[in-house]
């Protein structure tokens, strides 16, 4: 049996093509119209990843991310939004989307980035193996589950993606694009992706993030992670 993944869109034209080349692709899929069917669904039979419209009547895709983030912290969700809407982008983004597909979309592209971020969320994908340390601070690549000070990180899958790959390579400075290169797997796309998810990833790593000592800015450049003095 193949990925179980939950579409969520009030478009039913829209839904029925995803769900058809998701079908082609091996998934098993399960369509919702609204928000709260969504969580509903969810509830009943947690999926391995939801595909969810940004814009809907009611409750809205930002709120039902928002509440299925709770839920389930590790789901993997990949939005669909409006072309052109940064700041929706961002806001969806901000609530713990990992990735997002804009509208018009090329349901081959949107099945492409499905796979890249299930891809990601398995345990058996690669990319820096083993347990990765900085002082009290571990990423478990195998596991995929990170901690601070011992207790448990609640890290979406591009979250945990970010900080392995910061974790493997300290001290180096990487842009905006080398990144989304590098952790997302993307030639092209919106630098503001990085930015949104070093912000959230720094609310859950540092002690101060408004003024972060691991995750620090290159100014003209993007990030650079600076080990901690008991990794040195």
């Amino acid at each position: 049996m193949g990925r179980y993944v939950l579409v969520v869109d009030d478009d039913r034209t829209v839904s029925d093509v995803v769900r058809r080349y998701l079908e082609q692709d091996g998934c098993r899929v399960r369509l919702s119209f609204d928000g709260p069917d969504a969580l509903a669904a969810a509830e009943e039979e947690p999926p391995d990843l939801v595909v969810l419209d940004l814009m809907m009547p009611g409750l809205d895709g930002i709120e039902v991310c928002r509440r299925l983030r709770r839920r389930l912290p590790g789901l993997p969700v990949v939005m669909l939004t409006a072309l052109g809407d940064e700041a929706d982008r961002v806001a969806g983004l901000e609530v713990g989307a990992d990735d997002y597909v804009t509208k018009p979309f090329s349901p081959r592209e949107l099945v492409l980035r499905i796979r890249s971020v299930l891809r990601r969320a398995a345990p058996q994908d690669r990319g820096p193996t083993g347990v990765l340390r900085d002082g009290d601070l571990t990423a478990d690549t195998d596991r995929r589950v990170a901690e601070r000070g011992g207790q448990p990180l609640s890290l979406t899958v591009r979250e945990f993606d970010l900080l392995a790959f910061l974790l493997a390579n300290p001290g180096r400075a990487w842009s905006r694009a080398e990144l989304l290169d590098r952790v997302w797997g993307w030639r092209f796309g919106d630098q503001s992706t990085v930015t949104v998810h070093v912000r959230r990833l720094r609310e859950k790593i540092e002690d101060h993030p408004a003024q972060p000592r691991c995750i620090v800015t290159v100014w003209g450049v993007g990030y650079r992670y600076e080990p901690s003095e008991a990794s040195r």
